[in-house]
């Protein structure tokens, strides 16, 4: 069964870091764009960061200089680097398969396809 399995979500203060990653089950994620989505209680789901199958990396504003996107190809694993982190990135993260295109007046636009992962709760506080 094709699926993407998140892990290293949990408890984490103010300021801290954690590391968060996403394995490919009968799926290779080299194959395909990646990114990482999240949606905290009572907010619509967002787009945090995404990575293209030739290593491109995007991050939304939000995040940009804090969370970082990378590949393990040798572990068929997208890993998301948190770094200072903020109550406000207190959410659940889910990974998925991606599109990617260019955006009309510059930049790329990205969003979901259809291989989800269950996801992966992320709380900040002290």
């Amino acid at each position: 069964q094709v699926r993407l399995v998140e892990s290293g979500g949990g408890l984490v203060q103010p300021g801290g870091s954690l590391t968060l990653s996403c394995v490919g089950s009968e799926i290779t994620l080299d194959d395909h764009a990646i990114g990482w989505f999240r949606q905290a209680p009572g907010k619509e789901r967002e787009g945090v960061s995404c990575i293209s199958m030739d290593g491109t990396t995007y991050y939304e504003d939000p995040v940009k200089g804090r969370f970082t996107i990378s590949r393990d190809s040798a572990k068929n694993t997208v890993n998301l680097h948190l770094t200072n982190v903020e109550p406000e990135d207190t959410a659940v993260y889910r990974c998925a398969t991606v599109w990617l295109r260019p955006r009309h007046g510059g930049g790329t636009q990205w969003g979901p396809l259809d291989v989800w992962g269950q996801g992966t709760q992320v709380t900040v506080s002290s």
